[in-house]
């Protein structure tokens, strides 16, 4: 495992979190998370985070309603961090994951 700290190029390097050698896991007290697809131009990786988070808050505010639950695979799927991995899709195919529109919760 590397610290992402330690090559400027990786995905959120400035976090300071583990990732697996090849860079597909992020990994949290022992624990493996997919990490968010590196291919994602900044400006969209913001955008689908904050989306993530409002969908986040509205399972909360919801009780966890199907419909927020939903919302927040959108956004994860958007991001990489679901559904097919992204290291084993093509460049088109990660371009049109990210580039689907994910709505916002109440829109």
């Amino acid at each position: 495992m590397t610290a992402a700290g330690d090559d400027p190029a990786a995905p959120e390097a400035s976090s300071g979190h583990e990732y697996t050698e090849d860079g597909h896991f992020l990994v949290i007290n022992g624990r493996r998370w997919r990490a968010t697809d590196p291919l994602i131009p900044e400006d969209r990786n913001a955008e689908l985070r904050s989306i993530l988070m409002a969908w986040r808050r509205d399972v909360r505010s919801t009780g966890g309603a199907a419909a927020s639950r939903a919302g927040v695979q959108a956004a994860k799927a958007a991001l990489g961090e679901r559904g097919t991995p992204w290291w084993e899709q093509s460049e088109s195919e990660r371009r049109a994951r990210w580039e689907k529109d994910v709505p916002r919760p109440g829109a």
